[in-house]
């Protein structure tokens, strides 16, 4: 590694968490409401949810609890477990303190953002841009407040921006390829164990590390290190995951109640049609819109056992068949709730910092405010800006650009964004802004990627000899 190259990275590091830090705390600490999920993780940490302000305002720090028993499996907890140890040093009260969570989302984020402009390998001016680019999306108002938050979609920020630095990392040579390796791991296993959603990255990640190619690398020299890293992050989410998705299995109906109740028949198209096509009792109109956890809810219903195998992923699958038009229909309203980007119903500060209840805070509302502009447009608006990114990745893959390795990442995010918004809004139901962020948030990432591909290496870096083969070829030939 080059001093310079070194100094570049860590002075990219220090101003992003200055950055970060500033974004936090001043004037007033900032984070992310619980809309609920937080107890699945709170409980295991034995952290006391009680009383909490829930959705209304941020509860910065959680007393302690007996440890129960739940199943959820989110990389987020060993993030908090960091965070409560740290505190525990600190002599904080509380077994959670979201002040020390907040700065240690900040330091991860740092690093994930030094990890991808040193792999971007950018002259100065360059890696200022890359680096504004990069803090835009992390510090944006719609996701930067789950840093400091119980909820799960901070690790998947978190491990998407780590992932991003280490594979580019490893797309060099020396010291730099390594380094990349073990922030790969460290992303992979944050981002991909983030929720049960984000599992969806396994074979796109899987792919990635296929393309990984150094200058000069072949056969064993090219595949060892990331079969290696391969190996290391499958077999230990496979160990974190445990037998199955029987962590989330208690969940699986549940969703399949809020597509049938809240998507299909949402009692604004035919519902005693939607109903029969589904082979639901016209009876059971009178639950649209109830949730799962509702007082009148529809599994009360003493006729619910009768039906209850047509709540099933199944019987969805085949209503989605046979009416492509309502599945047109609810995508178009996905790509809104996608691009709306801001969750509504949850607050962003304190119970004690002289803000209404679901107050938000708009410090940095530049790329959120953009998507939330073009909302209304839907379809029309966020398949074009897919296709921008596509195009724009695949030219920077092709071998004659020499920025292979970031369109490889760059694609690797589109199609995580358009998988997950597949799965959000064909088969979750509520909560879909929320559910979106983990499409909107890696399409923002890809088309910053996508675009920084445009920039040139640095003169004293050009294109690696691997790279250059096939326009050296097309020329002798």
């Amino acid at each position: 590694m080059r001093f310079r190259e070194i100094r570049l990275a860590s002075g990219v590091f220090f101003a992003a968490l200055g950055v970060l830090l500033v974004r936090f705390l001043i004037p007033r600490p900032i984070g992310m409401a619980d809309n609920g999920d937080g107890w699945r993780i709170l409980c295991r940490l034995g952290a006391r949810e009680v009383d909490r302000p829930s959705e209304h305002f941020v509860r910065f720090s959680y007393g302690p609890a007996p440890v129960c028993d739940s199943e959820y499996i989110s990389s987020q907890s060993w993030i908090d477990e960091i965070a409560g140890g740290a505190g525990r040093l600190l002599d904080l009260p509380g077994t959670l303190n979201l002040l020390v969570l907040g700065v240690l989302g900040c330091l991860l984020v740092a690093g994930g953002i030094a990890a991808i402009v040193a792999g971007l390998r950018l002259s100065v001016r360059n890696s200022v841009i890359a680096t504004a680019a990069l803090l835009l999306i992390a510090a944006d108002s719609a996701f930067f407040g789950y840093f400091a938050s119980v909820l799960s979609e901070g690790a998947a920020f978190v491990g998407m921006l780590l992932l991003a630095g280490g594979l580019l990392l490893m797309h060099r040579t020396g010291p730099w390829r390594y380094a990349g390796a073990a922030i790969t791991v460290l992303g992979a296993m944050i981002g991909i164990n983030a929720k049960s959603q984000t599992l969806l990255l396994i074979p796109l990640f899987a792919l990635a590390l296929l393309f990984v190619r150094p200058a000069g690398s072949r056969g064993p020299a090219r595949w060892a290190l990331p079969l290696a890293v391969l190996a290391i992050v499958g077999t230990a989410t496979v160990a974190t995951q445990g037998a199955g998705d029987s962590a989330n299995a208690e969940y699986r109906e549940a969703n399949m109640y809020h597509v049938v109740f809240n998507g299909i028949v949402d009692g604004k198209h035919d519902t005693d049609g939607d109903l029969a096509a589904l082979g639901l009792p016209p009876g059971f109109a009178k639950y649209v819109g109830t949730e799962w956890w509702s007082a009148n809810v529809a599994w009360r219903d003493p006729e619910y056992p009768r039906y209850r195998d047509k709540i099933s992923r199944g019987n969805v699958a085949r209503y989605y068949l046979d009416h492509p038009g309502r599945v047109v229909e609810m995508l178009h309203r996905s790509a809104k709730e996608t691009l709306t980007a801001r969750v509504p119903n949850l607050g962003s500060f304190g119970e004690h910092a002289g803000q209404p209840p679901l107050a938000k805070e708009y410090r940095v509302p530049i790329l959120s405010g953009v998507t939330g502009w073009i909302a209304p447009l839907g379809l029309f608006a966020l398949v074009p800006i897919w296709l921008l990114i596509g195009w724009a990745g695949l030219r920077a893959f092709r071998n004659r650009t020499g920025r292979r390795d970031v369109g490889v990442v760059a694609l690797m995010f589109l199609l995580f964004a358009m998988g997950q918004f597949l799965v959000s809004g064909l088969a979750e139901g509520i909560e879909n802004v929320k559910h979106q962020q983990l499409t909107i948030y890696p399409t923002l990432l890809a088309a910053a990627l996508a675009a920084l591909s445009f920039l040139p290496r640095r003169a004293e870096e050009p294109p690696s000899a691997v790279e250059r083969e096939p326009e050296t070829a097309s020329v002798t030939g």
